[in-house]
Order: structure tokens, then C-alpha cells, then sequence
């Protein structure tokens, strides 16, 4: 029998997602989406949501974007230094 309805694993959802849950609790949550549609459900949407953020992460600005956005910041400084 699980130790784990739907309020915990929904509750602990985000610390499962960044394995970050001890291994009991974890296992709890992995027992309970095996016949649970709704967690399974939101726990597909919380991984397709942190895979989407790292990609967006691991982007980096264009060459020209960065040149433009380091000499802006550069006359800002020279404008407040004392």
C-alpha cells in the first residue's frame, strides 16, 4: 500500500522533478503515479516545463546582441562614476 495520495504527491511534485526527495518519498510518489492519471499527468507537464527551461538556459545571445548590450552598459558606467 502506498504512502502517498494525491495532495502529497502533488505537494511534492517540484522536489521529485529535481530528484531532490529521499528515496522512500520518492518511491511513495513512483507507486502512486502508476495508478494515478492526474499526478502522472502533471508530472509529465512538470517535465516537459523544466527540460523547455533548461534548453531556453543553455541559449545564448547573438554575437551583435551582446557587442550592443556591453557597450550600453559601459556608457552607463562611465556616466555614474564618480
Amino acid at each position: 500500500m502506498s504512502g502517498c495520495d494525491c495532495s502529497k504527491a502533488k505537494a511534492e511534485l517540484e522536489e521529485f522533478l529535481h530528484d531532490e526527495l529521499c528515496r522512500e518519498d520518492a518511491a511513495d510518489i513512483r507507486e502512486h503515479m502508476e495508478s494515478c492519471e492526474d499526478c502522472t499527468s502533471e508530472h509529465r507537464v512538470g517535465v516537459v516545463l523544466m527540460e523547455t527551461v533548461k534548453r531556453a538556459c543553455a541559449e545564448t545571445a547573438p554575437d551583435q546582441l551582446r557587442t550592443e548590450i556591453l557597450a550600453r552598459i559601459r556608457v552607463e558606467q562611465s556616466t555614474h562614476q564618480a
